[in-house]
Parts: C-alpha cells; sequence; structure tokens
C-alpha cells in the first residue's frame, strides 16, 4: 500500500490522488518529481549506506536534488531526534535505535508534506519502539507533517490519531483516537 501512495507501483483498479493530481497519469520522471518534492520513506530495514556517514546519509536525498542543507533545520532535527553527538559515525557504529533515527532524519531533511513509514519499530525493542512512535507524534505537531505507518503492532495505535486497519485488502476499521 505504501508503494501506491509513493508513486513506486502502480494500482490495479481506482485511482490514488494527491493534491488534485492523480497518480496514474504521471510520467516516470514526473513520478520521480512527485516523490523527491511530497513523500518521506522510511523503510523496517534502514537502508543506510554503510560508507557513508551520519549527516552524509541524512543529507543524500538532498544532493540526488542537487541541493544543499539547510543547517539550521539539519541541526533540529538532530536535536528532535537525540543524535547530534553522532554525527560522524558511520551506520556499523550506531545501535539499531540510532539507525532508525538517522532513517527518520534522511526521511525528514526534504520537508515532504507526508512520511510512509512501513514498520518503523518492527526491528526495535520496545522501549525503542515507543521512543519512535513518540517521536513521530512530536514530528506531526512540530513540522505538520502527515505520518501514514504501516504496522502489526496494534499497541503502537494509541499514538495514532487515526487507524484505518485493512484485512485481505478491505477496510475491517477506520476510526478516530481520541486523546
Amino acid at each position: 500500500m505504501l508503494n501506491l501512495i509513493g508513486g513506486i507501483d502502480h494500482q490495479t483498479e481506482g485511482k490514488i490522488m494527491f493534491d488534485d493530481v492523480e497518480l496514474n497519469n504521471l510520467n516516470e520522471e514526473e513520478l520521480t518529481e512527485y516523490r523527491r518534492k511530497n513523500i518521506g520513506f522510511i523503510f523496517q530495514e534502514y537502508n543506510l549506506i554503510p560508507i557513508l556517514n551520519v549527516r552524509e546519509n541524512i543529507i543524500l536525498p538532498l544532493n540526488l536534488d542537487g541541493k544543499e542543507a539547510d543547517n539550521d533545520y539539519l541541526d533540529e532535527i538532530l536535536d528532535l531526534l537525540e543524535i547530534k553527538q553522532k554525527i560522524s559515525a558511520f551506520p556499523n557504529q550506531l545501535s539499531g535505535g540510532q539507525q532508525q533515527r538517522v532513517a527518520i532524519a534522511r526521511a525528514l531533511i526534504s520537508k515532504p508534506k507526508v512520511i510512509l513509514a512501513d514498520e518503523p519499530t518492527g526491528n526495535l525493542d520496545q522501549r525503542n519502539s515507543q521512543n519512535i512512535m513518540e517521536l513521530f507524534v512530536q514530528m506531526n505537531k512540530k513540522f505538520n507533517q502527515t505520518i501514514i505507518m504501516i504496522t502489526h503492532n496494534l499497541e503502537l495505535t494509541k499514538y495514532c490519531d487515526r487507524v484505518i486497519r485493512i484485512l485481505d485488502g478491505q477496510i475491517v476499521e477506520d476510526k478516530k483516537n481520541e486523546k
């Protein structure tokens, strides 16, 4: 589902609309531009580049777009994610929780409208999972970003404003959480 929303896969029926644009009407170049401008991806596997340090991994999407990093914004993200002291470290020098925070920072750096998170806590212990979910709540408030998350851990849904449960491709529940 996240691949459909992110414009990576194509749907077999129906439409996917984003800001009044129908994604299946876009060619590959336009889809790439759409992803770069609008979507930040967070995967279950961190997908960090082993030969790049934390800073280089985070700003990689900007480099691919030929853009410079906004160092004030980068510092703000690093502070929020509590990884500023690891800026020169390489992925193999980080814990799983720290690697996930770097992946989150990379998703945030280009200021996307939507973050798509695929099992973002799947490889983390309970404490780190809760920390990541609390970060998502803060990110949503601080940066006003929509976060669409796939999880099999129903305990994590308490952090979400809205929960849509899908079973065998069908929506079986759509509810707003009261906080």
